[in-house]
């Protein structure tokens, strides 16, 4: 009960809902790289698709996704500074659920980390 408290007397809730918007347009910023397929999510939880081809929205193999995600890009988002979730239980996706006290700064920070760690990624593919 302390903890929901805490929870409503710091405000941490309409914190979330005041940055949502933020977040998400700074994730939507990310469209533009080839390997990003979809943006979905909600407050502070996101995922990020990726996918091979963005036209047809063709996903990655099996062992694509394995070089992918666990050979590249879940070390290098971490050793950039973001820890996140590379996930391939169906689609490969990076999934993001930052502190809920984050701001501006740090959703700034995620996208630029982002674009430069996926942007590698589509290269290396």
């Amino acid at each position: 009960m302390a903890n929901l408290d805490v929870f409503e007397g710091e405000r941490i809730n309409d914190h979330v809902l005041a940055n949502e918007d933020a977040f998400r347009s700074a994730l939507e910023g990310l469209y533009d790289l080839p390997i990003v397929g979809d943006v979905r999510g909600a407050g502070f939880f996101w995922g990020i698709e990726l996918v091979k081809d963005k036209e047809t929205r063709l996903s990655f193999d099996d062992e694509e996704s394995e070089r992918l995600l666990r050979g590249f890009l879940s070390g290098a988002l971490f050793d950039a500074g973001l820890i996140c979730r590379a996930d391939d239980r169906g689609d490969p996706v990076v999934q993001l659920s930052p502190p809920l006290i984050c701001g501006q700064e740090e959703i700034d920070f995620m996208a630029s980390t982002l674009r430069e760690v996926l942007g590698e990624a589509w290269r290396r593919m």
